[in-house]
């Protein structure tokens, strides 16, 4: 089982669980006997064009957040590796703004939530519904990101299902563009846990401790991890990993459980084809 996971957020994204102070993060991931972890909270926006004021950190918290990282990871040095970065999305012009928060972290996740449509206006993802054209310049960002050498990971690379009843010709047109960018670039990509998590153990919002057997039934009708994408995944020569994509107290504690939920939506035999990282 894989013991480290670079998909963790804090409070400053306004999203989270907004009383649980970093240092909580890590002793639920010791806990969980995790070896290594990072800190990839939503990036802030030197010029900002995400206006929602529930999505991401400020720019001007941004030193506090590192600092904050850093001095955990001195405290917990015998216990767990850490590390701090971001979850970011590429934008058009937005490339040296990306490099610079690259450049002085250890990890860029891109986490590709929107783009822009065809009047310079953001698009986000669970909003609104993506026409093919849209989806394709979401595969093109993503592609784009890693030829620039953003992103160490990509974050639920699978999210443009939402809102998609059917995967088809347009949808698979999209993973193909993804993965042979993965390929080339040699950057893994992600199976994204928190859709499984908000929709069994967090249910309406509320975490539960039903048994994981009920909690399975729950995966009828889920947008992402995508058993068509990761099919797709599986004909490349691509690293894969976990993500957990932390926000919720106790969320990590139940990783053994979301990834056997994660596995039981893809399959078996499209899990045993994937090339998972060994940290």
């Amino acid at each position: 089982m894989q013991k480290f996971n670079y998909h963790s957020h804090t409070y400053r994204c306004k999203h989270a669980e907004l009383d649980m102070k970093d240092e909580e993060y890590i002793q639920e991931y010791i806990k969980m006997k995790f070896e290594k972890i990072a800190f990839t909270d939503h990036c802030p926006e030197k010029n900002e064009i995400d206006k929602r004021t529930n999505m991401r950190m400020k720019y001007t918290e941004k030193n506090e957040y590192l600092n904050s990282i850093k001095k955990l990871k001195e405290k917990y040095a015998d216990k767990i590796e850490i590390e701090v970065g971001y979850e970011a999305e590429y934008l058009p012009g937005e490339e040296a703004n990306l490099m610079e928060l690259k450049n002085e972290t250890d990890k860029i996740i891109l986490g590709q939530h929107f783009i822009y449509d065809n009047n310079n206006k953001l698009k986000i993802f669970g909003k609104e519904d993506f026409t093919d054209e849209e989806l394709i310049r979401y595969a093109e960002y993503i592609e784009k990101a890693m030829e620039l050498n953003i992103p160490n990971i990509i974050a639920h690379p699978d999210i443009y299902m939402l809102r998609r009843k059917d995967f088809g010709e347009i949808e698979s047109k999209v993973a193909n563009i993804i993965c042979k960018a993965a390929e080339k670039y040699n950057i893994p990509l992600e199976i994204n846990l928190n859709n499984v998590f908000s929709k069994t153990y967090y249910e309406n919002r509320i975490l539960n401790n039903a048994p994981i057997e009920e909690q399975k039934e729950k995966l009828i009708n889920i947008a992402y991890p995508c058993k068509g994408f990761w099919e797709i995944v599986t004909k490349y020569n691509i690293k894969v990993l976990y993500g957990i994509d932390a926000h919720r107290r106790g969320q990590i504690l139940l990783w053994n459980e979301l990834v056997e939920l994660a596995n039981e939506i893809l399959g078996k035999e499209t899990i045993e084809k994937l090339n998972f990282i060994e940290k």
